[in-house]
């Protein structure tokens, strides 16, 4: 399995609103992908990734972080990467979760996806096509600017 096999899902997001309303931590960013067809609703951890309205995203959901896309060893933890180069080096927000929810979106003409990463809830919305490679399975989200 190829690196790109394991991507599930790659696009570009533009972060249009921003709210920390409800907790210190955390804030619930939404953005809009650079094609205007997916949208995102995502929890993060702003001491960990602090963002602002206006920034870009580049957001990834994988199956492994393994950079020759084998899925992760059972009996090692996703973290016990003993010296090891993995997809997780090349961005600066990870997260290991899963897809747990499909709902059919305006019209019948696109996907919501919802997906749980110990909490931190994220939704996205866009057309079949892009959304199609997700499945209800454990995942990781990588997130760079």
């Amino acid at each position: 399995m190829a690196t790109g096999d394991a991507q599930l899902f790659e696009d570009t997001f533009t972060i249009t609103k921003y709210d920390q309303s409800k907790y210190d931590r955390v804030a619930r960013i939404t953005g809009t992908s650079t094609d205007n067809q997916t949208t995102m609703s995502l929890d993060i951890n702003i001491e960990l990734f602090p963002c602002l309205v206006g920034e870009n995203l580049q957001v990834v959901l994988a199956t492994t972080l393994s950079l020759d896309g084998n899925r992760d060893n059972e009996e090692r933890g996703w973290r016990d990467v003993r010296g090891e180069s993995t997809l997780a080096d090349m961005y600066d927000y990870v997260c290991h979760g899963k897809i747990y929810r499909f709902e059919d979106g305006s019209e019948g003409q696109t996907l919501r996806a919802y997906i749980s990463f110990g909490g931190l809830l994220m939704m996205l919305d866009g057309p079949y096509a892009k959304l199609t490679p997700l499945r209800v399975d454990n995942t990781y989200l990588l997130v760079k600017k």
